[in-house]
Formats: C-alpha cells, structure tokens, sequence
C-alpha cells in the first residue's frame, strides 16, 4: 500500500479544506466548512484529511458518535471527496488508509452515506467499488425523484389542470432573500401538524448561511394577493438545483400553488442546470415510500435515481490488500 498519512481535521486546516472542496470532481457547498460548522455544536466533527509527501489527496466529512464514525450526519449526503486527477487505485488505497487509521483508533465501523451521482462534476462512483472490496453493507437506500432538464419531459394532464386553476386564481412567484415568512407561517406549522417536527435549519440558521452562500439558497414563495400560500427552499450547486424544503398551506389545497411554483423552476428558473432534484419520498430509513409524493414528482416528469448508505467494519481495511493484479 502507497503511504498515506490521514489525520484529522482540525480548525486551522479551514483554509485547505476549503481549496480542496472548491477543486473536487465529487463535492458541493455543503461541504464547505462555513456550511458544516454551523451546527458544531450539535455534531462532534471527525473530518479526516488524507495526505501523500505532504499533499492533501483526499478528505472525509465527518462526525463521532460513541465508537462509530459517520458521514457526517448534518450533511444530507457525504462520501470521500477527490479531485479529477485520482485513479481508481489511489482511492482504494486511500480508502484503506482512511480504515486503517479508524481501527488503530478504536473506533468499530465507519458509516459512510454517498453523494448521488447527478452531484458529481464528472463520473465519481471510484468510492463504489472501494466499499465493495470492503465488503461493506448496504443499509439503506432512498429514492431521488430527478429531473434530466437536457432532456424533453413529459407533465402530466392533472398538473396542467393545476397550472390552469393557478393561473386563473392569479398566484404570484417571488423569490425572497429572507426565510422568515416561509418558515413562521407555512413551514414550522405544517411540519408541527403533520409530522410534530421541526425543519432541520432554524431561521436563523438559514439565513446565516444564505449570507455565507448567496448564491447556491434560494426562498421562492407564492403569494395570493398578499398573503404567502406555499413555498420551497433550493440549494443549488453546479449541477442540480435541489428542493431542500417543500411546504404549502393545507387551506389552500385548491388553488394549483406548489405545482405553479415547480412549474416555473423546472421551466424557467433552473432550466439551464442539468438536473432537478425533488429530492426522496422515503421514510423509515428509506423501507416505506411516500406513495402520493412519489406520483405527484413523477407527474412533472421526475423519475428516480438512487442514494445509498453503507456500513463497514474499520477491520475490514484488510480485505483490500492483494487485490491489485
């Protein structure tokens, strides 16, 4: 195995993660370290940084939990992250390096969660086929319901009905550069009623980090007259432009206003990215799908790609020696 010297992450590496992240052919913004050390205090980061004579090759996202290590779970996606230059052997050692360090350090199993594809800036499924020389275990798989804007989609009847009812009900589109009205008065009451929860970002904490990132968080809202009756939060990267949070007013089931708003940022606003991403209709670590939602995406054209997690044992760093012919 080629040397590789893995270490973890510490805040005066801030500067060369971040120039690593912003060259990676597999990373987005949420990997950015002023996107992950917004919620430090609720997550024990365990990033690693993998180094070859003194370069920084590869890094990890990621956080402690007892005696596991996870992709970090504040993230919604994760993976190892490198640049277009590393070869499909340079991973797998790295891989094993990064497991190696884990289990001289106690630490059992390393729960890594992907980056779907549609996120990769070129083919970056190398991680892939390192896990399964790991002999890793596949414990959970969600479904993406995805739009390939390059292609021609096909909406269904029933959402053309909608977009009629919303013209005719007069609805307007804005996109804002506050959070407050979409999550005071749409968002926390319908996430309290229907699943007694809470969104994952504060207000506050949304609109921190639309400061950092003002140009990948966006807030589009849809008004009757003057009153907010729907809306969604996008995180946009290079290639996918992502509803992070969808949410309408249940007293205005009939007025067309979610199918309104995707119709335009599947039209217009984002119909230059190369995908859209409804994100999954999966709950129960992805066992049960959201039969209602999963239509009501595909219905604009979505179909599904999927996001896997995995399990690996940090002593199965082994199981990749020999393997090169």
């Amino acid at each position: 195995m080629t040397k590789y010297i893995v270490k973890k992450y510490e805040q005066n590496d801030h500067q060369i993660w971040n120039d690593f992240i912003a060259q990676a052919k597999n990373a987005t913004f949420l990997f950015h370290r002023n996107f992950m050390d917004y919620h430090q205090d609720r997550f024990e980061d365990f990033s690693l940084l993998v180094f070859k004579d003194q370069k920084l090759k590869a890094v990890l996202p990621a956080n402690k939990r007892d005696s596991h290590i996870y992709s970090h779970q504040g993230l919604t996606y994760g993976g190892l992250v490198y640049n277009e230059r590393t070869k499909l052997t340079s991973v797998i050692e790295i891989f094993q390096a990064i497991l190696l360090f884990l289990n001289e350090g106690k630490f059992q199993k390393l729960y890594l969660k992907t980056l779907p594809s549609i996120y990769h800036l070129k083919p970056a499924e190398e991680i892939l086929y390192s896990l399964f020389l790991a002999e890793a275990k596949l414990i959970r798989r969600d479904s993406l319901s995805v739009i390939d804007l390059f292609q021609k989609n096909i909406i269904s009847k029933i959402r053309k009905r909608s977009l009629q009812k919303a013209t005719s009900n007069q609805l307007i589109i804005k996109e804002e550069n506050n959070f407050e009205l979409f999550w005071n008065e749409v968002l926390i009451p319908n996430l309290e009623i229907k699943h007694n929860a809470k969104p994952v970002h504060s207000v506050e904490e949304i609109n921190q980090l639309k400061s950092h990132f003002p140009d990948n968080i966006h807030q589009f809202n849809v008004y009757l007259e003057d009153k907010i009756v729907a809306g969604t939060t996008v995180f946009e990267t290079e290639t996918v432009a992502h509803c992070q949070y969808i949410s309408k007013n249940e007293n205005d089931e009939d007025l067309g206003s979610l199918d309104f708003l995707f119709d335009y940022l599947i039209q217009e606003r984002f119909a230059k990215k190369k995908f859209f991403d409804f994100g999954i209709s999966n709950e129960n670590q992805g066992k049960n799908l959201n039969e209602g939602l999963s239509y009501w995406k595909e219905s604009f054209g979505a179909s599904t790609i999927v996001h896997d997690f995995y399990e690996v044992g940090t002593a199965n760093y082994n199981k990749l020696n020999g393997i090169f012919v």
